[in-house]
C-alpha cells in the first residue's frame, strides 16, 4: 500500500488544483455578460466583410497530416541511422526503403487530393471607414440585434 501513496497524493493534488482554480475563475471572472462589440472578431484593425465559416476546409487537415507524416518519419530514421552500421545491415537498409516507400505514398496521396494547393490569391479590400461604432452596428445588423 505505501509504493501507492505518491499516486494518491499526486491525485488528491490534482484535484485541488482544479477545484481551486474553477473557484479563482468563478470569483475572479466578470460577472456581465459581454456586448455584442465586445463578441466581434477582431484581428488586426480589419472588420471582416462575410462570417467565417462553420467548418475548416479539408486543406489544414491534410497540412497537419504531412506534419505527422514526416514527423513520425524522422521519429523512426533517427534510430536507424545511429544504429545502421553497427547491427542492421542489409535487412536494416530494405526496411528503410520500404518504410520510406510508404510515406511516399502517403505523400503523394496528400498532393494528389490537394494539400499544398491553397486556391487562388484573394485581394483585400479596404474598408473606408473603419470605427468601433461601424463594427459594432455590423456585429448588430448579422446577429439580429440592434446596437
Amino acid at each position: 500500500m505505501e509504493d501507492y501513496l505518491p499516486i494518491f497524493i499526486l491525485m488528491v493534488l490534482a484535484f485541488l488544483f482544479a477545484g481551486l482554480s474553477i473557484v479563482a475563475s468563478l470569483m475572479l471572472g466578470p460577472r456581465k455578460k459581454p456586448t455584442a462589440a465586445k463578441l466581434a472578431p477582431y484581428e488586426c484593425g480589419i472588420i471582416p466583410d462575410k462570417e467565417p465559416p462553420q467548418r475548416f476546409p479539408v486543406r489544414f487537415y491534410l497540412v497537419a497530416m504531412i506534419f505527422i507524416i514526416f514527423d513520425i518519419e524522422i521519429v523512426f530514421l533517427y534510430p536507424f541511422a545511429v544504429v545502421f552500421r553497427q547491427s542492421l545491415g542489409a535487412f536494416g537498409l530494405v526496411e528503410v526503403f520500404v518504410f520510406a516507400a510508404i510515406v511516399l505514398i502517403a505523400f503523394v496521396y496528400l498532393v494528389a487530393n490537394g494539400a499544398l494547393n491553397w486556391g487562388p490569391v484573394k485581394r483585400l479590400r479596404i474598408a473606408s471607414e473603419r470605427t468601433s461604432q461601424t463594427t459594432i452596428n455590423r456585429v448588430g445588423r448579422h446577429s439580429g440585434r440592434a446596437a
